[in-house]
């Protein structure tokens, strides 16, 4: 279904309409010489039908012709028998269906000039039927892997659409997300709070069954009992809603937003999906036959819905690790340095002192370390290939393993020791003069930010070593530079040498131990697989 749109009541030219004063076969926006278009009435979501009005050239005839969905139609067209039936039929085989009539009236030009709104209700009586058509809405390669794909990753699928609702259980059956072993409850159609109780009170009682809906349905149980209903849905393997209008879809991933702590991801591919996809917390847009609007709607574009499995499993997962790891690096970064500084002040009776000044501080945070740390977006723990074979590894993101408030509290802990190690060690070993402990501490902080860089990677790439080399390199070659916050005398002294290290061990290799002792007791998911 195309989005929500108004008719224009405005009388205007139209592509076939012959203007006052040019001749007919002058008329240069004539489109077709045997049946001008007078009129055309666009499909809307609301009326879920078009229209067009056409003249016979021979005969001067006018000829209103409408075709549109069935539930739209059937109050509109003559009485007949087997309409009902046809549609039904179609709509088992998992055909969308469509209304084709007629109307013929002779009437003269000069009643063009009628409002748009007049005609169409004047004409939209007692049209005769011509025929039903079924479009076969086939589905695109790979869906079904994709789907169990998603199921295996943990993912909750509801099937929001516009189709009948025998139409949407073929379709959720032929795709697999139903299976066809599987019991479903299919929602009777209500329109009362005392009906809609007694349906959710029967629908309570079955377990492990997919639900199927109609957006009639729907809106009664949401209007009396929204919680309820939305606690029983999404206890189900899978959830079917059919004959739902693009703002029940934006209003179904709203209310899972609300009463669900999980996040929500809206797929489509029409424009009457635009509103879900920017209700929902991302959007993916996949380009079609029905045209860009979800696609330039959406967060994320794709052509193929196969497409998503390694949207989410690979690039979706390293984002997640990768982000956390970056972030709670950069923190890390800035901690131990301001522990450094604090204990620093502590020693010196929290005189307003700097410990690092000038382009040290400048040189810290950009080319002695910035290319290590953000190397780190290039870290992966295990490959595409092993996260599409086991998306069972996809589900462990959900528990919030990689950033959580425990593992922020683990980052702030090593930022305070290691910085208070750096700090009192280069104290505790500096001799006489105070620019020691600057040329101590810092040296030995920029190998401990290297060295952390290493710990923290689980697979290496060759640029995290061009970038682990690249950024010593830059911090020895500068020191040569450096004599005005450095005696070039001291740091070419093995005393200096043989400090540096012991500080620099001391706050490293207590991590290297924890991190070998819990990988060998207690080791990660992906472990096996990478090994």
């Amino acid at each position: 279904m195309g989005g929500a749109g108004a008719v224009d009541a405005e009388r205007r030219p139209d592509p076939g309409e012959q203007r006052p004063g040019l001749p007919a076969a002058e008329d240069p926006l004539r489109t077709d010489h045997l049946l001008p278009i007078l009129q055309i009435f666009p499909f809307t979501s609301e009326s879920k039908r078009m229209g067009i009005i056409v003249r016979e050239e021979s005969t001067g005839d006018i000829t209103f012709y409408m075709k549109g969905a069935d539930v739209a139609m059937a109050s509109i067209v003559q009485y007949n028998d087997w309409l009902e039936e046809e549609c039904g039929n179609m709509a088992r085989e998992g055909l969308r269906t469509l209304v084709n009539r007629y109307s013929q009236a002779k009437l003269s030009l000069h009643d063009r000039g009628l409002k748009v709104a007049a005609v169409v209700e004047s004409l939209e009586r007692e049209m005769e039927l011509l025929c039903l058509t079924g479009v076969e809405d086939q589905l695109q390669a790979d869906v079904r892997p994709t789907l169990e794909l998603l199921r295996n990753a943990g993912i909750k699928i509801w099937m929001l659409t516009g189709d009948k609702l025998e139409t949407a259980t073929c379709i959720a059956k032929s795709s697999h997300l139903v299976s066809r072993t599987q019991d479903i409850h299919v929602f009777k159609p209500i329109s009362s709070r005392g009906e809609a109780h007694l349906e959710l009170n029967a629908f309570r009682r079955k377990h492990d069954c997919a639900l199927v809906i109609s957006g009639d349905s729907l809106e009664v149980c949401l209007r009396y009992y929204e919680h309820e209903f939305v606690e029983l849905a999404c206890q189900c393997p899978a959830v079917v809603c059919c004959r739902c209008s693009p703002t029940q879809k934006a209003q179904i991933v709203t209310l899972l937003k609300q009463h669900t702590a999980n996040r929500t991801c809206a797929i489509g591919d029409g424009g009457n999906d635009v509103s879900m996809i920017q209700a929902a917390d991302c959007g993916i847009g996949i380009e079609g036959k029905e045209g860009k609007q979800a696609s330039l709607a959406a967060d994320f574009s794709i052509t193929q819905f196969k497409h998503i499995g390694r949207l989410l499993m690979v690039h979706g997962r390293n984002s997640y690790k990768r982000s956390a790891a970056l972030g709670q690096f950069v923190m890390h970064r800035g901690m131990i340095i301001s522990t450094m500084q604090a204990v620093f002040s502590s020693v010196f009776y929290f005189a307003s002192v700097p410990l690092y000044q000038g382009f040290l501080m400048v040189g810290y945070a950009t080319m002695y370390t910035m290319f290590p740390v953000f190397s780190l977006v290039l870290d992966q723990d295990v490959k595409p290939e092993m996260a599409l074979l086991y998306p069972e590894l996809y589900k462990d993101l959900t528990k919030g393993r990689s950033l959580s408030f425990k593992t922020f509290l683990i980052w702030v802990l090593i930022s305070i020791y290691q910085g208070g190690i750096l700090m009192y060690g280069a104290l505790v070993l500096f001799e006489s003069e105070f620019v020691h402990v600057v040329a101590i501490s810092f040296t030995a902080l920029i190998i401990t930010e290297l060295l952390m860089v290493a710990l923290t990677i689980r697979t290496w790439h060759w640029l995290m070593v061009v970038a682990e080399f690249f950024s010593l390199g830059c911090y020895l070659a500068s020191l040569a530079f450096l004599n005005e916050y450095f005696d070039l005398s001291f740091i070419t002294t093995w005393p200096f040498l043989w400090k540096v290290s012991a500080i620099t061990l001391v706050s490293c290799l207590p991590l290297y131990i924890i991190k070998y002792l819990k990988r060998k007791f207690s080791p990660p998911s992906y472990s096996k697989l990478s090994s």
